[in-house]
């Protein structure tokens, strides 16, 4: 079912006999944003909500609260239903998104999903598409910034490297995280987690860029500095990680490995 949000906007604007252009100038926005409304084409963004239940004199109860929480628990269904094919049938998961968006059009949570399940070799103009519509459709940052990154990923595949970097460029560069000001500040247990699982984020990100960094050296022909970067990188992994822990890095291992043993023999 529908979520019929546009049909309360309307209903509300027509008793109170104004034009959806008059509703559109008193709640700062354009007018084509309200005819996508009422013809349920997108949504409001939840930011509105308190502005749009004002001007009607209605509750945000009445005007939202039951359609948002409908709404969310429908786009997790279809999120999580969609996240268990994402690496077993990407096309099975792309498919399941993609019904989705014909219910719930625009929506970033199912817009940010797809980018995950799109085929950037073969498809990069499709990437290019949803990237930019998750961008326009947005109020979120991380949302927009991890948009910019599958957006420079998919103009890379397509050799466009000056539209690549011109992605590149709108990301912010941010050196502290929320979990990193946590470790920082907090005390007792909240410290421990925080710390606990920035540390993994950082270990999978150096060991990211350090096979970034073998990638360069050997396409350079630098077989002997890519090598000693690929040894450091295995090296490390059994240094930081316990026996359990390896196994979660198992992938990492395995690519490192193929690494090692393909340019053992250059």
């Amino acid at each position: 079912m529908k979520v019929n949000i546009g049909d309360k906007i309307r209903t509300l604007r027509k008793q109170r006999g104004i034009t959806q252009e008059q509703l559109a100038d008193a709640v700062g926005i354009s007018f084509q944003a309200v005819s996508k409304w009422e013809n349920g084409i997108a949504l409001p963004d939840i930011t509105l909500a308190p502005v749009l239940a004002s001007y009607f004199g209605v509750s945000m109860d009445e005007l939202f609260d039951y359609n948002l929480k409908e709404t969310e628990a429908k786009i997790k269904g279809i999120c999580d239903k969609a996240y268990v094919f994402r690496e077993s049938d990407p096309s099975r998961s792309r498919e399941i998104l993609e019904e989705g968006l014909k219910d719930y059009p625009d929506n970033d949570i199912l817009l940010n999903n797809l980018l995950y399940v799109l085929d950037y070799r073969d498809e990069p103009d499709e990437v290019v598409k949803t990237a930019n519509r998750l961008i326009d459709s947005t109020t979120h940052n991380d949302v927009r910034y991890d948009a910019l990154r599958c957006l420079a990923d998919a103009y890379k595949q397509k050799g466009d490297m000056a539209s690549a970097e011109a992605a590149i460029e709108q990301i912010p560069e941010i050196h502290f995280s929320k979990l990193s000001v946590a470790a920082w500040v907090l005390t007792g247990k909240k410290k421990y987690e925080a710390a606990e699982k920035q540390k993994w984020i950082d270990f999978e990100e150096l060991l990211q860029m350090m096979g970034k960094i073998a990638e360069y050296r050997e396409d350079e022909k630098d077989y002997v500095g890519a090598l000693a970067e690929a040894k450091r990188a295995k090296a490390l992994i059994e240094a930081v990680c316990s026996e359990k822990e390896i196994d979660i890095f198992n992938g990492y291992v395995e690519e490192i490995d193929k690494q090692i043993s393909r340019l053992s023999v250059r």
